[in-house]
């Protein structure tokens, strides 16, 4: 038996219906659902739930952590909520918000169009700062994720769009010598 697996799931602020397979989580910031695996049986009291493997299946006792972890995420979305920042740093590069469109100048010919997801709340406090917010954690990641991949990092001169905090390292340019 998985030792996450076994933890109960606290539902502070939460509240879960349980549609035969189906989980369907809410909160003040959302409504999440997701489909346990089979081999997976879950018992929710008002303020917690307790998941539980069929042992008859390998199945159920691989899958049990997963689906803990899983819901734990959820609970944690829909009550607190997932964010990620993002900078954008090099001369001329930075970014605009009009509705669900972002607008990015990242020192291409043509400005980048990234349409805005549903479920997701994007802000920027300045042209060179984003903030991704979100109860979906894969969803916050992966909008996070994709506005990244326009322009990474470089590698010489760190312009770019990169995780707040992120270090880069930079490597040294060619000598004439």
């Amino acid at each position: 038996m998985s030792r996450i697996g076994k933890k109960p799931v606290l539902l502070t602020g939460a509240t879960v219906v349980v549609n035969g397979r189906s989980v369907q989580i809410s909160g003040p910031k959302g409504k999440l659902e997701m489909q346990l695996p089979s081999g997976v049986t879950m018992e929710a009291d008002k303020d917690q739930m307790q998941l539980g493997a069929d042992v008859a299946t390998a199945e159920g006792r691989r899958f049990l952590g997963l689906a803990r972890s899983l819901i734990q995420g959820m609970v944690t979305g829909v009550t607190l909520g997932y964010k990620k920042n993002l900078e954008i740093q090099g001369v001329g590069f930075r970014g605009t918000l009009s509705g669900t469109k972002l607008n990015l100048s990242l020192g291409f010919s043509h400005p980048v169009i990234f349409e805005v997801p549903a479920g997701i709340k994007l802000t920027m406090p300045d042209q060179t700062h984003i903030s991704i917010e979100g109860s979906d954690k894969q969803l916050v990641g992966e909008v996070a994720a994709c506005i990244r991949r326009f322009h990474p990092p470089d590698s010489y001169k760190g312009k770019g769009v990169r995780y707040a905090g992120e270090q880069v390292t930079l490597k040294e340019g060619k000598t004439v010598g």
